[in-house]
């Protein structure tokens, strides 16, 4: 099991990973996803312009106009790496499994919060800063579509994105919310008194309310500069992500790979780092909606 001169995730291991980043990733459980290529793909959105035409025997056709995009959804490289013991070298094939499936766990809830904050709000998750390399494609660069709110009615400010997004003829298939928003909603009362959603007392998230899915996840907040406290729209038709099925992994024995200043054959250690290539596109940013809470100065 010769790993230091770079291998490949089992095939076993990349199934793994990407169905934990699925149950993981908010963004993932809402939308769908497939393989994509090393050098992206195009999604084509067609607009029919007009609605279908009646035409009586012999009569004229018209035109109905139809216009074609396409969004094309390129793949980023983002890796993640962790120093071992140099005892990974020299343990049973059975005991490197073991470690490289605890790696592989570790690796796939990161892959999958990277997946939300990267999408969201562009960030470069390690640092929170945004990226170039992202540039753009993320949720609060291309939806203008936004509702302020100071969270003492969420739910009118839930209806209120949900009909803004009906105003361009487009559908709302979930919403993903932050924790502060979940209790904001948990909070409310209706006219006699009573919590207005029962289902979400004591911190509970279930995954509909009122038959819409919902997910609750921190990365709507964390990270973000325009405090974001919810995402609503049709994640399941305008939101695409997938990743390249080839997995580099590494085992480097030698050297700082991690520039933290000791060498790993000075601390007996060996370094893991694992690479994946994501890639997510917003096939229509007025299909979708953010609330934003209010800041200090209004």
């Amino acid at each position: 099991m010769v790993l230091n001169k770079g291998t490949l995730f089992d095939p076993v291991l990349v199934s793994d990973l990407f169905n934990k980043v699925k149950g993981e990733s908010s963004l993932a459980k809402l939308s769908g996803q497939e393989p994509i290529p090393f050098n992206g793909q195009k999604e084509f959105i067609f607009t029919m312009e007009n609605e279908i035409d009646v035409v009586a025997e012999s009569g004229k056709k018209s035109h109905g106009g139809v216009s074609l995009e396409p969004i094309i959804i390129t793949p980023i490289k983002v890796e993640y790496g962790a120093r071992v013991s140099n005892e990974f070298m020299i343990a049973s094939e059975e005991e490197r499994i073991n470690i490289l499936k605890a790696f592989n766990d570790g690796f796939a809830r990161k892959v999958a919060r990277g997946l939300d904050l990267m999408a969201f709000h562009g960030v470069n998750p390690r640092t929170g800063a945004p990226t170039t390399v992202i540039g753009n494609n993320n949720f609060d660069a291309q939806v203008a579509q936004s509702v302020v709110s100071d969270l003492t009615d969420p739910n009118a400010d839930v209806e209120t994105a949900i009909a803004t997004i009906h105003a361009t003829d487009n559908e709302v298939t979930g919403m993903i919310m932050s924790p502060a928003f979940r209790s904001a909603l948990a909070q409310q009362k209706d006219a006699q008194g009573l919590p207005m959603f029962p289902d979400l007392a004591w911190g509970n998230a279930p995954t509909d309310i009122n038959g819409l899915r919902v997910e609750v996840n921190r990365t709507v907040s964390d990270m973000a500069a325009n405090n974001a406290r919810a995402y609503v729209g049709d994640f399941a038709n305008y939101f695409k992500w997938g990743y390249s099925k080839q997995i580099p992994l590494k085992v480097i024995e030698y050297g700082d790979p991690d520039n933290s200043g000791n060498d790993l054959q000075g601390y007996n250690q060996v370094y893991l780092r694992a690479e994946v290539f994501l890639g997510w596109g917003i096939l229509d940013p007025e299909a979708f909606a953010v609330i934003v809470e209010q800041d200090e100065q209004g």
